[in-house]
């Protein structure tokens, strides 16, 4: 496309790639080195009868690492002599970055990517109610004048049991509901007023944004996720296709490629920009996702109430899924590019049946996951009507059953 472009020439593919690498390199050593670290010295506390110290927590997590990469080494060699009985011998015993580090590397990516198979779907679903509070909503979806009114309401009302507490707490006196207003429910009722005030003000902000942006912006966001979600539906979907009919080869690995010749994209410039939305997006959506779920809730940062191994935890989540990321865009086709690196050596990825398999259950958890979100409320209404008429039938039977009962009783009596 620009073969004499100074720019193109000086940002070759050999720049990018190395690059690439040392990003690889650098992640590498974050997930096997630098987070272990990080936990084993939080946990530690010296070995016994040394000096209580920094250095005597440094000593020993260094040793639990040691002894840890060592497992880990020996872990990965059996693993390799069961699975591939030529390549594991004596000779790549000791081949440490060619061969054990892609390895581990392969691990972590599948582990990944059965994460992103379950996460990603979840994120799409999950974008729109996420963006539906973040973004302002018509007037005509939610009256914020009242919401505000009602939060004023409730704000004078714990004003005024506060004042109430602490007049009654002063005077030795017990309240009406025959408690005594004590320390622990006067505080509460003051982080709850703390609450309702923050509230207060979020609404009172978004009061004051223009109604253009208001009836616009919510619109335009909704159709943007919708666009952006079945854009990313049909090309997974394209991808099977092609994967089925032949047409499409297997992301074992990249090709050399001269950036200025041609487009890595079928649809030139346009779908190279498609393509990165689509990786920006998928990368939002595994993250949202994520978070989510049920077993990772817990996980997920609070301001002021996190502690230092769930932010250790949330960096090896947020590694982990970068790190399957360029593997997840390989195996779903949304770009032919190689972002995979020296580190790409990955032999599951030849899998025919696996890359199907994996295509067919990404686009089926979408369209299971969305459709769950869009009709939650139908199908919550029809579950409340049923309810309802099944309990009526159940009423209407059981005042039959006792008027046919009463009957015979009052017949014999006369």
């Amino acid at each position: 496309m620009y073969p004499r472009s100074y720019y193109v020439q000086w940002l070759n593919s050999s720049l990018i790639h190395g690059l690439w690498n040392f990003v690889f390199i650098f992640s590498n050593c974050a997930i096997f080195v630098l987070m272990p670290f990080a936990y084993f010295l939080l946990e530690s506390e010296g070995f016994a009868g040394s000096k209580k110290g920094l250095m005597a927590r440094v000593y020993e997590t260094a040793v639990v690492l040691c002894l840890l990469g060592v497992m880990a080494f020996g872990l990965v060699f059996v693993i390799t002599a069961v699975v591939d009985e030529d390549k594991s011998s004596r000779q790549t015993l000791w081949d440490l970055w060619d061969y054990y580090l892609p390895f581990l590397y392969s691990c972590i990516s599948l582990l990944g990517c059965l994460a992103l198979l379950i996460c990603t779907p979840v994120g799409f679903a999950r974008l729109f109610t996420v963006m539906g509070q973040l973004v302002v909503k018509p007037q005509f979806l939610r009256d914020i004048a009242e919401e505000l009114y009602t939060t004023q309401l409730e704000e004078d009302d714990l004003k005024r049991k506060i004042k109430q507490r602490v007049t009654t707490t002063s005077n030795g006196r017990t309240i009406a509901n025959g408690h005594n207003g004590s320390c622990n429910g006067t505080s509460e009722l003051r982080k709850r007023l703390e609450d309702v005030q923050e509230e207060k003000q979020q609404l009172e902000k978004r009061q004051q944004i223009s109604s253009l942006r208001r009836n616009v912006g919510y619109p335009l966001m909704m159709l943007l996720l919708l666009a952006l979600t079945a854009l990313s539906v049909l090309w997974v979907a394209l991808n099977t296709l092609l994967l089925v009919f032949g047409d499409k080869k297997l992301p074992v690995g990249g090709k050399d490629i001269v950036l200025g010749l041609s487009s890595l994209s079928a649809l030139g410039q346009v779908g190279a920009l498609l393509e990165i939305a689509l990786i920006l997006y998928f990368m939002l959506a595994s993250v949202v996702g994520f978070y989510s779920l049920r077993f990772f809730r817990r996980l997920q940062p609070k301001p002021s109430d996190t502690t230092l191994t769930q932010i250790i935890g949330n960096c090896v989540v947020i590694l982990v899924l970068s790190s399957a990321l360029p593997v997840l865009s390989r195996i779903l086709g949304i770009t032919n590019f190689d972002l995979l690196g020296e580190f790409g050596r990955l032999e599951w990825l030849g899998s025919f049946y696996l890359i199907l398999t994996y295509n067919l259950v990404f686009v089926s958890c979408t369209a299971l996951c969305l459709f769950t979100k869009f009709t939650a409320t139908i199908r919550k209404e029809i579950v409340n009507r049923l309810w309802t008429a099944l309990r009526r039938v159940k009423t209407r039977s059981w005042s039959t059953s006792q008027t046919s009962v009463s009957t015979p009783t009052v017949g014999k009596e006369e």
